[in-house]
């Protein structure tokens, strides 16, 4: 069964909740390791859509003629 998509937004807070619930320890084996399950998921989720909007972020810069050029995005400080 395919799930739902969820937004970045939604899905960062659905994962937000996992790492919570299973950070209080009292959460059976079992429904632990599906929790893991999920959440490993929705983090693949996530890094898919950020590194989709990285490679749409681009900074224009002047070329050596004067004319814009597209520069891929570089983040600063990581």
């Amino acid at each position: 069964m395919e799930e739902k998509k969820l937004s970045f937004e939604d899905a960062m807070q659905r994962l937000d909740g996992i790492v919570r619930r299973l950070e209080k320890g009292d959460v059976a084996l079992e429904e632990s390791l599906v929790l893991f399950e999920e959440g490993s998921r929705l983090l693949a989720q996530c890094s898919k859509q950020l590194d989709a909007a990285e490679q749409k972020v681009v900074m224009l810069k002047k070329g050596s003629d004067g004319a814009p050029v597209e520069l891929p995005f570089e983040s600063e400080g990581v």
